[in-house]
């Protein structure tokens, strides 16, 4: 069995004082993958015995950024997805296993207004392309904040949120069409129908007390792996970040 957690800690060193290393510590993960850092290199010292540390750090000072801890040492372990285009962003870190990819991804957000829904989009066509490279070779298995609400059940308030970022027609048609290909969101795998449960609250309009959420991260497995799935969960009670983490059990 391997344990898998993936959460956005909406800068790690804040993170970091509001109990990151207790939960940590808790949750005894195989793998811990993180999104948004928001670190450069030598900013923080992170003491985690028994692993083996990886980081992609983000050009731009205070953004972005991702890191992959792992116990068991990873065959390699590469930054980007080999894009120059897409690769200045600290965004994904992919280690290769002796069964599988583990790849840590922090999608880029549309932002206000949309208005970097067009490179969006092309991150999207670059990213699913580079997933079924890796593919060929061994299963996939995808996790990270991926800035988007799949179906109106992964959002308390579907209808004001149409046009917005995250919810797009053409965000989630993405993700659809990532699912279709051959990957399965596991957390639906075992919950199709539950509702009423995110991993992202606004820090605006006291959006966690009042549970006006949205499901945007995930742990995404290649088809390959469905029988392989033992559980999913999302922490909802795990503070420190405007995200809480999500988990997958594995058995590989």
């Amino acid at each position: 069995m391997k344990k898998l957690i993936s959460w956005n800690v909406n800068g790690l060193r804040a993170c970091v004082t509001k109990g990151f290393l207790d939960f940590f510590n808790d949750i005894n993960a195989d793998i811990f993958c993180l999104q948004e850092t928001k670190l450069s290199q030598g900013q923080l010292d992170l003491d985690l015995p028994g692993y083996h540390q990886y980081w992609n750090y983000a050009e731009k000072k205070g953004y972005s950024g991702t890191a992959l801890f792992t116990k068991d040492e990873p065959l390699s372990v590469t930054y980007g997805i080999g894009e120059e285009e897409h690769d200045h962003e600290g965004r994904v870190i992919t280690a290769e296993f002796e069964k599988f990819y583990m790849v840590t991804c922090y999608t880029p957000n549309s932002q206000n207004e949309l208005k970097r829904l067009d490179y969006r989009m092309t991150w999207e066509d670059a990213f699913l392309a580079y997933l079924k490279r890796l593919e060929e070779s061994k299963p996939v298995i995808l996790c990270g904040d991926l800035n988007v609400a799949h179906k109106e059940i992964d959002l308390k308030n579907p209808k004001t949120n149409r046009k917005n970022a995250g919810f797009t027609d053409e965000e989630r048609g993405k993700m659809t069409a990532l699912l279709q290909s051959g990957f399965t969101d596991t957390y639906r795998h075992f919950y199709p129908d539950t509702e009423g449960v995110y991993s992202w609250w606004s820090y605006r309009f006291r959006a966690r007390e009042k549970n006006a959420g949205w499901r945007i991260d995930y742990f995404i497995t290649s088809n390959a792996l469905d029988d392989k799935l033992v559980s999913a969960a999302i922490h909802t009670d795990v503070l420190g970040s405007d995200h809480c983490p999500v988990e997958l059990v594995v058995d590989m």
